[in-house]
């Protein structure tokens, strides 16, 4: 079965294997803070979404795709056209390098995110393992 990127199927199959990851438990167990991903228009997704990740301890208790108008208080956001985040979620794109070079515009502590390396690229592993349809 695949996924449609961005979907709430989607981002509940990267919750699943979040939860299922004993690297990422290990990587993320002091991490506290949870994401909004913004999927951003662009040539090849004409929409903006808005998928919600609970992230605490190494768990993920929750994900949802959500409106605009619902979007709860998080630590962090991350925007960035749906062609970016395609780049990111094959491979081709290291996060962290993305921020770095603002093609992944984030709304929060950068440096709290560069003290839990492993953890950002397991969140993008587990992303990586999601048979998706783009």
């Amino acid at each position: 079965m695949k996924y449609k990127f961005p979907s709430v199927e989607w981002i509940n199959k990267v919750r699943e294997l979040l939860n299922e990851s004993e690297s990422y438990q290990r990587s993320a167990k002091d991490w506290e803070g949870d994401f909004i991903f913004v999927v951003e228009p662009d040539e090849a997704y004409p929409h903006t979404s808005y998928l919600h990740l609970e992230l605490y301890h190494g768990s993920s208790p929750g994900a949802a795709l959500v409106n605009e108008d619902e979007l709860p208080e998080t630590e962090y956001s991350l925007n960035a056209p749906f062609s970016t985040w395609r780049r990111v979620i094959e491979g081709k794109l290291d996060p962290i390098q993305g921020m770095m070079t603002r093609q992944l515009k984030l709304k929060g502590d950068l440096m709290k995110i560069m003290r839990y390396p492993k953890a950002a690229q397991e969140i993008v592993s587990c992303c990586a393992d999601v048979p998706t349809e783009w």
